[in-house]
């Protein structure tokens, strides 16, 4: 392998840690073969990987909350404190129904 290589190899290995499909990483070092002339496709081809991951970091904002969500939940309960506990309760019930819609886009 010569050193053209093993920067291939670097930028697959880099673009995989970005969760990129195969076919597109594939895609992506075909059109690095043509250079300049398929500059558009390949900044499609990572525009559309910016909005698989910003959706990605949205759905894992949400499990967030649903977590935060569940622990101040169970220090309501710890506490005594049943008014705040059901209150967190009913919003933990509508934030699960929203992951739900958002786990099957």
């Amino acid at each position: 392998y010569d050193e053209d290589d093993l920067d291939q190899l670097m930028w697959v290995a880099c673009l995989a840690a970005t969760g990129m499909s195969v076919s597109d990483m594939r895609q992506y070092v075909a059109n690095g073969q043509l250079g300049p002339a398929a500059a558009g496709e390949q900044i499609e081809l990572l525009a559309e990987q910016e909005r698989r991951l910003a959706r990605e970091a949205e759905y894992i904002a949400l499990r967030q909350r649903y977590v935060r969500l569940k622990i101040d939940y169970w220090g309501a309960v710890q506490s005594g404190d049943d008014a705040r506990a059901r209150t967190l309760s009913e919003q933990a019930r509508t934030l699960a129904d929203e992951l739900k819609r958002a786990r099957k886009q």
